[in-house]
């Protein structure tokens, strides 16, 4: 059995950190413009880099939740049978023991160097431009995946869509390319593909399955379905 799994920000708005845009558009207070791409770090880098210090700050404050849990326990059984890719920056997946994990969007607990593109982890503040450890310039920004780059492994998470059996999306709004279309590229190489989400999402009509509530609910019992149908 092999099994991917995308979650999205919905996962992890349980423990108590805000989902990606509110209602108004705004991103946790800001315009996404202002605060992730590329453009908005070279015009305002004070901005930006002050805004994802606070979202690293406040990762002390939240913890993982029953879905999370879960799927650290699903990969007990599974080991390398189960990828989990997330679009969350966040560290609950890891803090719940999940070790087979793909940030596609990049990681709030790690830093990019512009000067020597080294990646390294990070837990403190970034908006004193401290020194980069590989290479000395001080070059450092969060290392996020913006609006207009490119995400993070893209290559190997199509790898195993494409031979998935199962795929399942967790807490995702399905607006969000190009995960938004993992479950097209699941589904056409023969994948069974289930949402499970607090509603439907965008792209709820590729789902063979879509089952509807709080991740903390919804995602232990598709865990504990799975698992009981694999030693039947």
């Amino acid at each position: 059995m092999s099994v991917v799994v995308l979650t999205g920000a919905g996962i992890s708005a349980e423990s108590g950190v805000p989902t990606f845009r509110d209602a108004d558009g705004l991103w946790e207070g800001h315009h996404v413009e202002d605060v992730a791409t590329p453009e908005a770090y070279e015009a305002a880098p004070s901005r930006v880099l002050r805004f994802y210090d606070e979202r690293r700050s406040a990762l002390a404050r939240v913890e993982p939740n029953a879905a999370h849990h879960a799927l650290a326990r699903l990969e007990e059984t599974l080991g390398d049978d189960l990828l989990l890719v997330t679009q969350n920056i966040d560290d609950l997946h890891e803090r719940a023991g999940s070790r087979n994990v793909v940030h596609m969007h990049g990681e709030l607990l790690s830093a990019l160097c512009r000067a020597c593109e080294g990646r390294v982890r990070w837990e403190r503040e970034l908006l004193d431009h401290p020194p980069c450890p590989g290479c000395g310039h001080a070059e450092l920004r969060p290392d996020v995946v913006w609006f207009g780059e490119i995400p993070y492994e893209m290559d190997r998470i199509l790898e195993h869509l494409g031979r998935a059996d199962t795929f399942v999306s967790i807490g995702t709004s399905g607006a969000v390319y190009p995960a938004a279309g993992f479950v097209q590229h699941a589904r056409r190489s023969g994948a069974r593909t289930l949402e499970l989400n607090l509603e439907p999402s965008e792209g709820s009509m590729w789902f063979h399955d879509s089952r509807h509530g709080p991740a903390g609910v919804l995602v232990p019992a598709w865990v504990d379905q799975l698992l009981g149908a694999r030693l039947a």
